[in-house]
């Protein structure tokens, strides 16, 4: 398996959903950074299941442990293992899943290609093990504050509920105000409504996260095949459930003329661009505006109906829909986004200090 993501700063990602404990080490951190554990935890309070009435039942605690890299509250530059506990697991759910494939999980190409998989909550490839990744995001965001970088993401679409506003014209603050992380009151209320209508109904729904990354400086990217946006793309299809990522005026981009689409440059001391329809990324690498992308996330496979399927000698069958599952992924997910996106860019923050010799 790969579980490694990065080059000079890495995260490597462990455990299983219903195993001991998921976890993360983060390699190539800086040391002297002065870190923040009570916001560790705060992070992953925003990713654990159990939270809201539109989330999963699942009761994790999302209690830590560092037990590397750090010595007197500070970053020694040593691989930093932080451990996350499973403690609320229902493997019994699954057992009737042994030799039966969900349709659109994991299950048939983990078999077929591992020849053994652990059918327990879908093990490796459950959205369990991210808890790891938000806490090494969580530290990258402290790495990303020395340089003024900000990291913002929120719930911009429920199923064929939309925020119509600009990013521009939100208050990104709210955005932990409500229960699906949409920074807007209204819009917000909608999604709640669709979601707790599509979990009556025993079934789920997609949605897409926006994320804005802010102050972010000229020069962050590694062409050819190491673009910013192609990394971030890259951390964002490793989520589980996305399809789908955009970047600046994204797949819409298609509808304009290449004069309408073009980011005029405005003249002064620093250079800025009139419009950004390129979300911050020209030519693989930052160009100093904000980093504007958009991620989608299909509907949660897990639903609670019967679904018809083969079993693993390929006889048809039914399976019931068991266990405590998400009707919608993207209120949880917001963190994850964040997390993924600011790992990469620290990774780039440091990648940058190599590029050139300050004369």
């Amino acid at each position: 398996m790969s579980n490694t993501l990065g080059t000079l700063l890495k995260i490597t990602s462990f455990g299983e959903s219903h195993g001991a404990a998921v976890g993360v080490v983060l390699d190539g951190c800086p040391a002297g950074l002065e870190l923040n554990t009570e916001f560790i935890q705060s992070e992953l309070l925003r990713r654990r299941p159990g939270q809201s009435k539109i989330t999963t039942a699942r009761n994790e605690k999302e209690e830590f442990e560092i037990i590397s890299g750090i010595f007197e509250g500070k970053t020694t530059g040593a691989p930093i293992t932080i451990i996350i506990p499973n403690n609320d697991t229902r493997s019994k759910d699954y057992d009737h899943l042994a030799g039966v494939y969900r349709p659109s999980h994991a299950d048939y190409t983990y078999q077929e290609k591992y020849g053994h998989r652990d059918h327990h909550g879908g093990g490796r490839s459950s959205a369990r093990i991210t808890a790891g990744w938000v806490a090494a995001g969580a530290i990258a965001k402290q790495l990303l504050s020395k340089s003024g970088i900000k990291v913002q993401a929120f719930v911009s679409q429920a199923g064929n509920v939309v925020l119509s506003k600009p990013y521009k014209a939100l208050d990104l603050a709210k955005t932990e105000n409500n229960i699906v992380r949409c920074p807007d009151e209204e819009t917000a209320n909608q999604m709640i409504e669709l979601i707790t209508e599509v979990k009556k109904q025993g079934d789920t729904i997609g949605g897409v996260i926006t994320g804005v990354i802010s102050h972010v400086p000229v020069g962050l990217g590694e062409p050819v095949f190491d673009k910013l946006h192609a990394t971030l793309g890259h951390s964002m299809l490793s989520i589980n459930a996305v399809k789908g990522v955009e970047f600046g005026s994204g797949f819409e981009g298609v509808k304009m003329r290449g004069s309408e689409h073009n980011d005029a440059f405005v003249p002064g001391e620093k250079i800025r661009t009139k419009t950004n329809y390129s979300g911050g990324v020209q030519g693989g690498i930052s160009n100093g505006e904000d980093i504007v992308f958009r991620v989608a996330f299909k509907p949660v496979a897990t639903i609670m109906k019967d679904q018809d399927t083969v079993d693993s000698s390929g006889k048809a069958t039914t399976v019931m829909g068991k266990g405590r599952h998400d009707p919608c992924v993207v209120p949880r997910a917001v963190p994850i986004v964040e997390a993924m996106a600011a790992i990469v860019l620290a990774d780039f923050v440091l990648r940058a200090r190599t590029t050139k010799l300050d004369v």
